[in-house]
């Protein structure tokens, strides 16, 4: 049966990890995400070396079993069988969607960028499972000089890739903005320092899960 994605996609960036007690904490914090209800999770790191990032990977796969919990590598679709992940999610200035798909093979994930205020030029015949639109408010947690397109952009976006596409918004939205964002077309909503940032971040994936419904 094909994957049926969550309203939730949290984003975990490696720049939160602790300096020392790495694999500890990468294992209790995916065995509480699990238990929260997580069912989709990308980690990201820009920075990281090869060895660094498959020991992240290695913890978090570790405690977020494939029966429960699908895992996304950002960038490096190389790493991603290594890994053991589920799919990777390609930006630009990464290998192109193409490429990405015939190195994770047909059956993994694949995301990528869809657009900010309008869709990129053919990315609805790119081989995606799914299309990140954003920023959709401003966001501390991943550089760009995309303006914010806000609820009425995400509205205009859906309408452009039509009722079928799986898109993800990004970039700074909140309790009080999910709901607004995945009434104007989003499929889900990807969330990071909200998250990642808070003292539990279990409990605050939790009332991510009430408030999405």
């Amino acid at each position: 049966m094909a994957f049926i994605f969550p309203k939730l996609y949290p984003i975990l960036d490696s720049a939160i990890l602790p300096a020392t007690g790495r694999p500890a904490y990468l294992t209790r914090l995916g065995a509480s995400l699990t238990d929260a209800g997580v069912t989709l999770l990308e980690y990201r790191n820009k920075t990281g070396s090869d060895a660094e990032i498959l020991a992240d990977c290695a913890a978090l796969r570790a405690a977020m079993p494939a029966e429960h919990v699908r895992l996304i590598l950002d960038d490096r679709a190389d790493l991603v069988a290594t890994a053991n992940f589920d799919g990777v999610h390609v930006d630009a200035g990464d290998v192109t969607p193409s490429e990405a798909r015939q190195i994770i093979g047909p059956h993994r994930i694949l995301g990528t960028f869809g657009g900010s205020d309008t869709l990129l030029p053919g990315i609805l015949n790119a081989p995606a499972d799914y299309l990140a639109i954003g920023p959709v408010f401003p966001t501390s947690t991943k550089q760009t000089d995309k303006p914010p397109i806000g609820v009425e952009g995400v509205r205009k976006l859906r309408a452009e890739a039509g009722p079928n596409v799986v898109l993800s918004a990004a970039a700074g939205i909140t309790h009080d903005t999910a709901s607004a964002v995945l009434a104007a077309g989003a499929s889900i909503v990807a969330v990071s320092a909200a998250i990642f940032r808070a003292a539990d971040p279990a409990s605050e994936v939790r009332r991510w899960l009430a408030c999405l419904g």
